[in-house]
């Protein structure tokens, strides 16, 4: 499948410096910041540098060093803001919205962390 990746979007003019971000991490291959627009007390977003629209397009084509340094930059953010249950955090949620279904607001791919807060269930219980 062919993806097209839109180079406007705000987080790739986040990724050339021009919008600044309330920065948490950055390693070679991704970049950590603090949401614009919070929906928990901890709301950040990490986002690989390289041009991926959403998860599947990240998983099929970016490399294998891009595809560990954007897990393990997921993890140091967890770590460094001490997230992690059982080790004094009181835990986390991970989101990565895809496409229309998924309300995807930034067609580039990203990893929402959230926690500070009880979050409740993810979607409504089926009816």
């Amino acid at each position: 499948m062919a993806y097209a990746y839109d180079d406007q979007n705000v987080f790739a003019k986040i990724l050339r410096g021009e919008i600044s971000c309330d920065k948490v991490l950055e390693t070679e291959h991704s970049l950590a910041f603090n949401d614009i627009a919070p929906q928990a007390p901890t709301h950040v977003l990490v986002i690989p540098k390289g041009p991926y629209v959403n998860y599947d397009h990240f998983a099929a084509e970016a490399s294998e060093a891009e595809i560990v340094d954007f897990s393990r930059a997921v993890r140091q953010v967890i770590a460094k803001l001490g997230l992690e249950p059982g080790q004094g955090g009181m835990g986390y949620r991970l989101i990565a919205n895809s496409g229309e279904a998924g309300v995807q607001e930034v067609p580039h791919m990203h990893m929402h962390i959230l926690s500070g807060r009880r979050l409740g269930r993810m979607l409504p219980k089926a009816e």
